[in-house]
Parts: structure tokens; C-alpha cells; sequence
């Protein structure tokens, strides 16, 4: 594995690096020479020497940039390199050469650190994998494997392929596709991804993914894509770029003409100081600066399970004044959970688990989310169910079955009488539970002289632990408003906003009301990110200025329409994209300005003072590698503010309510 004192012989592999060398050693042996006397032609000879391996990749690019009928810096150093040695200077050319050689290989050597994640990410998924097919078990590369197929992981290998665990229990170390610091807990009909670690289990697990298909595929995939795409200072940079060439070669031109045929100066001083300037304005700072830094945000975010799909996608997050966020499977976990279990007043023959297993016993036999939830609940409590007959389902009212004798009837109130046993007292509670956000199941006996309600369970879609914390960090991030959308009552939607601390949301929204929302808060407060997990959020992430997915459980749509993944679904890397984003704007305008500063000086200093070719040569590519490793520093970025827990700071007091209307 590379370490870190080897880098250079890394560089000293590559044709550039080779070059660079031969340049530093012909120019060193050149200068000794003058200073020594040699014979003429021997100086002669090592300069050229350095004159070719120092020019060899500039004349290729800048060839090339001309058949485009376009002009790079790569042309304008060339020139200066040339017109150094036309003066008599040849010594100063081949050192222009050497620093802007050696600046570029630095600068790609680094640029390659932050490309080092797509190598990373290959490296997490093995070649081959073990696999059950018809009764045996073979080795076969992953291309090979089917849908149908079932692979074995021991305990310390990685996962080749996503799947469910087909059996097996294990702690999954998943840091490398979701940014979790701890191990996960998996067990049978867990959802898995290839490249995370194995801990400490055997797992057999059924394959829903192939090779192509794969969580770190589309990881692979997004990263590749937000690589190739430029950010917008970069793109407005490299068109500036050649308007700016053009007018550094003609003001060179004129620097050279007006002095000797205008003003009567020698063409020697008067050429060694237009060369200069060339030098000088040569914007190589500036070009380079720019992908230095966002192609290292891009990087430090892919280490955290954040991957931007581009460097515009950094840019236009610092801007973002406004943070529409969805809430079932966003905000919420989107996995319903028993929250409440209700005994009424009179039920002294039933503990609160006895209830819950007779409930749990019916439910069993039923395939609707709530009814999984309540047989769930009874489950992690390790509870015994008791025998169930004669079930029987009523569509959009509740399920009928006998348990150890007696009838229970389980559904919303509508499928109970109003004259039943604690009726009311049931109606009460399960008004005041759906105030919270939570949905109430009646649960009734039939048994005895008169049928009673015994008691309710509820169920919700619970909110994530750190929602609440999020929405606060989003605010301290420097986000001026942020809202709720969901296509859910307007009740739920309330308690849901109450308890994240959001101060305004929008209830009972269409997929295209979404999309509409977004686009009126856009035109009131300016750029919106919307975060978002379905397929019914995807017009909406496509809309936004920024659109966030939750990679883990986001649809392939919602993947596909944002910019911005969230591999873990950790809300609490929403506040770090803003803060990271604003922190590399704030690095891009120092680089912006330092390089133009440079700029400035150096020209002044060659009008004014008379600054000679090697110190100009010198500012020019020392400000270039300067504001480069300034732009690298983002691979080391940490985000400081997540650690603080305001899960306790959820609004109190008035909410403002908005629910939408939809279109007739």
C-alpha cells in the first residue's frame, strides 16, 4: 500500500515527472557551466536539453488547443520560455520551464489524490464470490451471478453484492457505503450492500442486485460523474481564459512594438520586460484553483457517505437560502412502529402484554403494515401468542377472529358499534392519540353479557432520533427557512413539525404540489434544496436548485433526479453539506483573490521596480502551487458543529399550518 514517503517516486514513475527532472538537472548543469566557462557548445547543448523536456508537454497541449482554434496558458509559457532565450537569458527561460513543468506535475498529483476515491471504492468490492447454486457451492466471478443465485460470507469479508440475508445474524461494518462509525446489526430479511464488512457472522444471503446494479456501483458511478462535471466558477474561469490569453499575447505584442518603434527604446529590454509581463499575467492560479478546490470537496464528501454529483452541486448548495424536507422517509424512519398500548377503564383481567399478544395473534394473519407493526412489537418483547380461528377481514375497516374462545374485532372506529362498552372513553383516546400524529387501532371482546372495547393500540411512522437536532444545526448552518412537505392529513403533519421543531409546513400535497411549493419558495426566499427519499418526490428533487436524495432507502427516480446522495440517510450530513459548501466558497474567493492579487503585484513590480524574469517566474508558479494545496486542505475537513444534540429544541408554541389545495 502507498505511503506517504514514497509520493515521490510515485511522481518520478510518470513520463512528467521524468522530464521534470532531466529539466532540473540540464538547467542546473547549464548554469554551473556559464558560471564555470565551459566550452559554449556545451552549455549550448544542456540547455537544450532542458529547452525540450521542459517544452515537450506544453508544445503538445498547446498544438492541440490551437487545431480547437482555442489558446491555453500551457502557449503563453512557451512563448515566455522562447522569448527568454531570443534575449540572451536562457538560464531564466529553462527555469520558467522547470517551475511551471514541476507545477503541473504537483498540481496533478494532487488532483489525483482527490480522484482516489473511485480507485477506493473498486477496491471495496472482491472479484469473486462464493455461491450456492443447485446443491453445490462454487467460486464464480460476480458477472456470473444471477438473481437466483445465494452467496456465503465469512465472518471479515466483504459483501460482493447487495441482497437480503437469507439466514445469518452478524454486525455489519457499513462505513464504506453509508458513513456509519458503528457497526450495524443484521439479521434474516435485513437488506445488505456490497463493500461493507462482515464482522462476526456467517451469512447466506439472497441476491437482489447484480454486479452493474449495486449500491456501490451507482456509488462508483456518481462519483465518476461528479468528477467529470465542472462547477460553475470553473466553467466561467475556462471561458474567461481565452478571451484573457489572447489579451496577455496582444498586450506582450504591443509591449515589444510601442517601446521600440514609438518611444526609441532597445528591442533587447524592451522585449526581456514584455516577456516578463507574459509571464506575470499568465492566470495559471486561477484556472487551477479552482478544480484543486471543489474536486477536494467533492472528495471529502464522498469519504462521508455524501456524494456530490458534480462540483456544481457544492457551489450551488452555499447559496441555498431555503430547505424543503419530505417527511416519510426523510424526516420519519417510513417503518410504522407501535408507540402506545392502551388498556381502558375496567380491563383488570388483561396485562398490557397480554393484550398486546392477543392483538398481536390476529394481526398475525393479516398483511397490512399496521398489523405487522403490532405483531413486531410483540416480537422484540418475546411474547407467546395464543391460537387464532375464523379470522376474517373486512376491507378498509378492521379483521375478525376467535381467540381461546372469544371474538376480537380489531379496526378503526367505524367498524364498532357506538353503544359498545367504553365507547366513548375509546373515541376520546383515540382522538387525542391521532392529535399526536399517530394512528389508533380499537381492539373489542365479545365475550360476556355485552361486548366491550378493551382497549387501543397506536401506531406511527416514528420520527428519526436526530430530526429534531438536524432542523436546529440547518438553522446554525446559516439556512433561513426551513419547511415540511407531505402528501399526509394535516393532522400528522402537525405533531410531526411540533416534534422536529418546523416551524411552517405544507399538508396533503400531490407529487405535483410538491413540485409547485418548491417553486414558489424559490421565486420568495431564492435558492431551495429539497430532500426526499420517493418516487413522489422526484419532480420536486429535479425542480430545486438542490436536490437531495436518502441513498439507502431512496428510489432509483429520486437517485437519479438529485444532485446530492446521502448514502447513510444520516440527516445529520444535511447541515454539513451547507457548512462544507460555504466553507469552500470561502476558500475559492481566497484562492480568487491571492491569485489576482498576484497578478497585480508582480506586473506593478515589473513597471515600477524593474522585477526581473526569474522573481516573476518564481511569484507565477509558487502563487499557482500556493492556492492549490490551499484548495486541498478540504480533503481534511471536519465539520464541527455536528456533535451538538438539540433533540430537546423542538419548537414550542404555534405552528404555522399550510395545506395545500390541490388542482380541481
Amino acid at each position: 500500500m502507498p505511503t506517504k514517503q514514497n509520493w515521490l517516486i510515485r511522481i518520478l514513475r510518470t513520463r512528467p515527472g521524468q522530464f521534470v527532472l532531466i529539466t532540473l538537472v540540464a538547467m542546473t548543469l547549464g548554469f554551473i557551466g556559464e558560471w564555470l566557462a565551459w566550452p559554449a557548445a556545451a552549455v549550448t547543448v544542456l540547455y537544450i536539453i532542458a529547452y525540450i523536456t521542459g517544452l515537450y508537454d506544453g508544445l503538445i497541449s498547446s498544438w492541440e488547443a490551437l487545431r480547437r482554434r482555442e489558446i491555453e496558458i500551457d502557449l503563453l509559457m512557451v512563448l515566455a520560455a522562447l522569448g527568454a532565450a531570443v534575449v540572451g537569458q536562457p538560464f531564466e527561460g529553462a527555469m520558467l520551464l522547470f517551475l511551471f513543468s514541476l507545477s503541473n506535475v504537483l498540481q496533478d498529483y494532487a488532483l489525483g489524490r482527490t480522484k482516489s476515491a473511485i480507485e477506493a471504492l473498486m477496491q471495496l468490492r472482491p472479484d469473486t464470490a462464493v455461491v450456492k447454486r443447485n446443491g453445490e457451492t462454487i467460486t464464480l466471478p460476480l458477472e456470473e451471478i444471477t438473481l437466483d443465485d445465494q452467496v456465503i460470507v465469512k465472518p471479515g469479508e466483504r459483501l460482493p453484492l447487495d441482497g437480503t440475508i437469507a439466514s445469518g445474524e452478524s454486525n455489519l461494518d457499513q462505513s464504506s457505503v453509508t458513513g456509519e462509525s458503528m457497526p450495524v446489526s443484521k439479521g434474516v430479511g435485513d437488506d445488505v450492500f456490497a463493500g461493507t464488512i462482515n464482522v462476526n457472522g456467517n451469512l447466506t444471503i439472497n441476491v437482489t442486485k447484480l454486479a452493474h446494479e449495486t449500491t456501490l456501483a451507482r456509488m462508483i458511478q456518481l462519483v465518476e460523474e461528479a468528477q467529470d462535471e465542472k462547477a460553475q466558477t470553473q466553467t466561467f474561469i475556462e471561458r474567461a481564459e481565452q478571451y484573457y490569453a489572447i489579451g496577455v499575447i496582444v498586450a506582450t505584442f504591443l509591449l515589444i512594438v510601442i517601446p521600440t518603434m514609438l518611444l526609441g527604446e532597445a528591442f533587447d529590454s524592451a522585449f526581456y520586460r514584455a516577456i516578463t509581463v507574459m509571464v506575470a499575467a499568465s492566470p495559471c492560479a486561477l484556472v487551477i484553483s479552482i478544480p484543486a478546490t471543489v474536486l477536494s470537496a467533492v472528495g471529502n464528501g464522498a469519504r462521508q457517505g455524501v456524494l456530490f454529483k458534480g462540483g456544481a452541486a457544492v457551489e450551488v448548495a452555499a447559496s441555498t437560502k431555503v430547505v424543503a424536507l419530505d417527511k416519510t422517509g426523510t424526516l420519519t424512519v417510513n417503518n410504522p412502529q407501535v408507540t402506545d398500548v392502551v388498556r381502558l377503564s375496567g380491563v383488570d383481567d388483561l396485562t398490557d402484554e397480554a393484550f398486546l399478544a392477543l392483538v398481536a395473534a390476529v394481526e398475525k394473519q393479516s398483511e397490512h403494515p399496521l398489523a405487522r407493526a403490532i405483531v413486531q412489537k410483540a416480537r422484540e418483547q418475546e411474547l407467546t401468542l395464543p391460537t387464532v380461528t375464523g379470522f376474517d377481514s373486512t376491507a378498509g375497516m378492521g379483521v375478525t377472529a376467535v381467540v381461546d374462545g372469544q371474538k376480537i374485532r380489531i379496526g378503526n372506529p367505524r367498524f364498532f358499534e357506538e353503544d359498545l362498552l367504553g365507547y366513548a372513553e375509546a373515541q376520546e383516546r383515540a382522538i387525542s392519540l391521532q392529535k399526536e400524529g399517530k394512528t389508533a387501532v380499537l381492539v373489542a371482546s365479545d365475550q360476556g353479557e355485552k361486548p366491550r372495547l378493551l382497549g387501543l393500540i397506536a401506531v406511527a411512522d416514528v420520527v428519526r432520533s436526530n430530526a429534531a437536532a438536524m432542523v436546529q444545526s440547518l438553522r446554525d448552518a446559516g439556512i433561513e427557512h426551513v419547511v415540511m412537505l407531505t402528501g399526509d392529513n394535516e393532522i400528522v403533519a402537525q405533531a410531526i413539525a411540533q416534534q422536529v421543531g418546523i416551524s411552517k409546513y405544507y399538508a396533503d400535497l400531490m407529487p405535483e404540489d410538491k413540485l409547485t411549493i418548491v417553486k414558489e419558495l424559490g421565486e420568495k426566499y431564492g435558492p431551495v434544496a429539497m430532500v426526499g427519499d420517493g418516487v413522489n418526490d422526484a419532480p420536486a428533487l429535479a425542480t430545486a436548485a438542490l436536490g437531495i436524495a436518502m441513498g439507502a432507502a431512496g428510489s432509483d427516480v429520486a437517485l437519479e433526479s438529485a444532485d446530492i446522495v446521502l448514502m447513510g440517510d444520516d440527516l445529520s450530513h444535511l447541515p454539513y453539506i451547507f457548512n462544507l459548501s460555504r466553507k469552500t466558497r470561502r476558500v475559492l474567493a481566497f484562492n480568487l483573490t491571492f491569485a489576482l492579487s498576484m497578478i497585480v503585484i508582480m506586473i506593478g513590480g515589473i513597471f515600477w521596480f524593474s522585477l526581473p524574469l526569474p522573481l516573476a517566474v518564481v511569484g507565477h508558479e509558487g502563487g499557482t502551487v500556493l492556492v492549490s494545496l490551499n484548495g486541498l486542505r478540504l480533503l481534511g475537513y471536519k465539520d464541527k458543529t455536528r456533535s451538538a444534540d438539540t433533540a430537546d429544541m423542538a419548537a414550542k408554541g404555534s405552528v404555522e399550518r399550510t395545506t395545500a389545495v390541490r388542482p380541481a
